[in-house]
């Protein structure tokens, strides 16, 4: 009998020092790029060409590679474009992705299971192989280096967030709409004034999911906003320090950093209401 606790208690020791081992090392390959890059973002343009990746630059007080990359690279320019371009998407897309969860949670119709498939359906299709024909109808319609043709583009419906609004409807008692048509609510009353305030752990999440994805773009930017001066975004502007006669790599990691920082100030902000939007709209009452 004590040799069985024995083994138990040995395997148990085994298994948590192999947990925490593999945890450490997925850490560290995770970390590793991103202190990579906060180190070449403070080497000078010889040190960078002279030593090693990880090694540590003379002076973490050297901030001429951030003021050369937003300066160089118009990220002036480039966060105003990327701040309308995602305040225009994120409320465009809550507007429409928060009514059509109201109409395919609450009414019953033929075909709400078919357009709830479809949905699922067309999330799970690669976005570049539908661009030839996104590309054509952009193109006939004279959106192409336009940006309020790239805003109609990427305010497409983004499924997910369909679906955690879904999720949330779900939890919401039908009584608080049967009250409302009692009181002689119409449905866009019960809707705005009812339902929508309730919503907000669901529209935090998605506004999160969304922006990130929106503010990260590059392929679409650089493929519908042609004209890098006047249309940079934060994702494209980089590239300027890209070229066919060499990288500068330090200036590319220094305009990375200032990229993130935005982000990461979001994130920190409202990252209790992210997990709490994700966990409440994964639970049924």
């Amino acid at each position: 009998m004590d040799n069985s606790i024995k083994k138990k208690k040995i395997q148990k020791t085994v298994f948590t020092v192999l947990k925490y081992v593999v945890l450490v090392f997925f850490s560290f390959v995770s970390l590793l790029p991103l202190v990579s890059c906060v180190i070449t973002a403070f080497k000078t343009e010889e040190e960078y060409n002279t030593t090693n990746v990880m090694t540590l630059p003379h002076s973490f007080l050297n901030f001429s590679n951030f003021v050369d990359a937003f300066t160089k690279a118009n990220m002036g320019r480039a966060f105003l474009n990327s701040t309308i371009i995602l305040i225009c998407v994120l409320l465009i897309s809550t507007f429409i992705g928060t009514q059509i969860a109201y109409v395919l949670d609450r009414f019953e119709f033929l075909g709400n299971k078919l357009i709830r498939n479809l949905f699922l359906f067309a999330s799970l299709l690669p976005g570049v192989a539908m661009q030839v024909a996104v590309y054509q109808i952009m193109y006939k319609l004279h959106l192409i280096n336009s940006l309020p043709g790239y805003i109609v583009m990427m305010c497409g419906t983004d499924i997910i967030s369909i679906y955690i609004y879904i999720q949330f409807f779900e939890n919401i008692p039908k009584d608080i709409d049967e009250s409302g048509i009692i009181d002689g609510a119409g449905y866009f009353t019960i809707f705005y004034r009812l339902l929508l305030p309730l919503l907000k752990p669901a529209i935090v999440t998605s506004c999160i999911l969304k922006g990130v994805s929106t503010y990260n773009e590059y392929y679409a930017a650089n493929l519908y906003l042609q004209d890098k001066v006047k249309y940079p975004t934060v994702a494209t502007s980089l590239y300027t320090f890209v070229g066919p006669l060499g990288s500068q790599y330090n200036l590319i990691c220094a305009g990375v950093i200032i990229s993130i920082i935005p982000a990461l100030i979001v994130f920190i902000t409202c990252q209790k209401k992210i997990y709490t939007g994700l966990t409440s709209g994964a639970i049924k009452s």
